[in-house]
């Protein structure tokens, strides 16, 4: 797995995680899943009411997806991911079911366009606020019990999309039907610990196109394979 890359597109609510996810998912015929859809119900409950989640109540959804990404690439390098001996399966409740069919027929559409030599991987939204999170999302604190040597050999790049308050605040206003309240940007902000310093982040601007943004993190991913710190350009 250490040819394969997880991507996670990162930053707070309004930056357009989802939009940059998907434009990614297509150029490198990866699939891509949001990850706010594996959000525990719990989860959801208290940030439609307008709760901050806890550190408690984040650990088991990031390492949620860490699962999913290890798993999805075990499933595209043809491992049997769902292997009762992988224990980086995810649980088989009706939840993550669900969650294993959506992301299987992303798979499908994904192989349906690799080449034969085309990279194994995975494009997943997720906010990743905190160095201590994406450690989870690198695989870095799993327990030895789920710490398999697959999930340490799947390498994790981060997309760090970064705005201004004034532009995240005027792009939230707008949203409609989204669990997010405009309100808690601040507290997502003050949470906020910059990966620009960390190895393996590219940063983009939110101010700009799509269209520049995924060729900053196709080239980024070229010249480093996603290993390496990429400044962002200005």
């Amino acid at each position: 797995m250490s040819d394969a890359v997880f991507l996670v597109v990162m930053g707070v609510s309004g930056t357009g995680k989802s939009t940059l996810g998907a434009a990614l998912s297509k150029a490198l015929r990866l699939p891509f899943i949001d990850g706010d859809d594996l959000h525990p119900q719990s989860n959801v409950d208290k940030m439609s009411r307008g709760e901050p989640l806890t550190d408690t109540d984040r650990q088991p959804w990031l390492e949620t997806i860490r699962r999913t990404a290890v798993s999805s690439v075990l499933s595209q390098l043809g491992n049997g991911h769902k292997s009762h001996a992988d224990p980086n399966a995810m649980p088989e409740t009706e939840t993550t079911l669900d969650k294993s069919s959506m992301l299987g027929r992303n798979e499908q559409l994904s192989s349906s366009m690799r080449d034969k030599d085309q990279k194994p991987g995975i494009v997943i939204a997720c906010s990743a606020l905190k160095g201590s999170y994406r450690s989870v999302l690198r695989g870095e604190t799993l327990s030895e019990a789920e710490a398999s040597k697959h999930s340490r050999k799947l390498p994790t790049c981060f997309v760090y999309m970064k705005g201004s308050r004034e532009t995240l605040m005027n792009r939230m206003m707008k949203r409609q039907g989204h669990f997010m309240k405009a309100a808690m940007l601040d507290s997502q902000l003050k949470t906020l610990e910059s990966p620009e310093n960390e190895d393996g982040v590219v940063t983009v601007s939110i101010e700009w196109s799509t269209e520049d943004q995924v060729q900053e993190v196709v080239r980024a991913l070229k010249d480093g394979e996603g290993r390496q710190h990429v400044a962002s350009k200005h």
